[in-house]
């Protein structure tokens, strides 16, 4: 039967609260829900001929037969998430639930080799993951990379993959892997999964600060990713904290040749590596809460790789932002949880949001809930 695209409200939450919350009858479905019997029926026959939902053993219930009871279909396909750099190529393969099938790490993309190799790289990474998978047929794919990323998932910019600007990456990977595609800022995905999944996950309005080898700043307002006009918004590294970065955006370590030297040296006294430390933690704190003041957010999450020294680097950021921010405001300063997977979650998760009539036969299906403890299988 023909299913228009969008669906009455009544089947995104029966839908969803099958898929997040396991089998459930329809009697029960109307209850928790606050639904007519009759709209939890409906809701349940259209869920079935999308192939969405399936019939679940019953559960005794006294004299006479078992009431039916339905279960989410998340077997019906898999979605596909990308975390593209030149670090390295994350992949992971969910099924409709949200629940890990197949995920592996691969290197990063030489910086040398032209876009068509690079693309080339990526296909084959996530095809050795949905190898691996070995479930479903493919949904849709989200991937995160470095670059500014326009509301059509073409990059308009990056200083970390040039040659991908203008090419319709989208398009290829779509091609090449048979699923729509969805393309978006890595530091915008990691946000999203932060404030969907990990330690915003209680607050509408999430800045989420990414310090690794660049700085960046992701945000979720309202519950939505904050692209900006011109698809900028957080992309304030190279002018907030130019005295800590170079022209392309890398952070810079004078004490050592990276910040896991610099900290380690400062643990053991050296004068030099603890006064780099309290000036990079100085001018991020002020960049922080300059943004953070502007937009007034329910809480600021840290992550990157410098969280991975830990309190170290965290307690004298929070101690600055304290400073800067008054006795006029208390913005919670948290350390972000999914650490480096928060980027390829975000885009599993921006998969399931732009995608929803490809992966789903129906518009508006929110993304699965997952679990907010990191390392947990169970997780989009």
């Amino acid at each position: 039967m023909e299913t228009p695209r969008t669906a009455p409200a009544a089947v995104i939450r029966v839908g969803a609260r099958l898929r997040d919350g396991g089998p459930s009858g329809a009697s029960a479905l109307a209850v928790e829900l606050g639904l007519s019997r009759t709209a939890v029926e409906n809701a349940l026959a259209t869920l079935e001929d999308l192939g969405l939902v399936t019939h679940a053993p019953g559960t005794p219930g006294g004299a006479g037969r078992p009431a039916r009871r339905f279960a989410f279909a998340a077997d019906a396909g898999v979605v596909l998430g990308l975390d593209v750099g030149v670090h390295s190529v994350r992949c992971r393969v969910v099924d409709l639930a949200g629940f890990v099938i197949s995920q592996r790490t691969d290197p990063g993309l030489e910086a040398q080799a032209g876009p068509a190799d690079q693309v080339d790289s990526v296909i084959a990474t996530a095809e050795a993951c949905l190898a691996e998978a070995a479930s479903g047929r493919v949904r849709a794919v989200g991937v995160a990379l470095p670059g500014i990323v326009d509301d059509t998932s073409r990059v308009v910019a990056s200083v970390v993959l040039p040659g991908w600007t203008g090419i319709d990456v989208v398009g290829i990977l779509g091609s090449r892997l048979g699923c729509p595609a969805a393309l978006d800022n890595g530091v915008r995905l990691a946000a999203l999964a932060e404030h969907h999944i990990g330690a915003g996950r209680l607050f509408e309005d999430v800045l989420h600060v990414a310090v690794g080898s660049r700085v960046a700043v992701g945000m979720v307002l309202g519950g939505e990713a904050r692209r900006g006009v011109h698809h900028l918004a957080g992309d304030i590294g190279r002018v907030a904290f130019s005295d800590l970065v170079d022209p392309a955006g890398q952070l810079r370590w004078r004490s050592a040749a990276g910040a896991r030297e610099v900290f380690e040296l400062a643990e053991r006294g050296d004068v030099s590596a603890v006064a780099e430390i309290e000036a990079v933690v100085a001018q991020l704190g002020r960049g922080i809460a300059t943004v953070a003041m502007a937009v007034d957010p329910g809480v600021v999450v840290v992550g990157g790789g410098l969280t991975q020294a830990g309190e170290a680097f965290l307690q004298p950021l929070r101690d600055e932002l304290a400073r800067l921010f008054g006795d006029h405001a208390r913005i919670p300063v948290l350390a972000g949880e999914l650490g480096v997977e928060a980027a390829v979650r975000g885009a599993v998760i921006h998969a399931f949001t732009r995608c929803s009539q490809a992966i789903h036969g129906l518009d508006g299906m929110p993304p699965p809930l997952g679990s907010a403890t990191p390392g947990v299988t169970p997780s989009a």
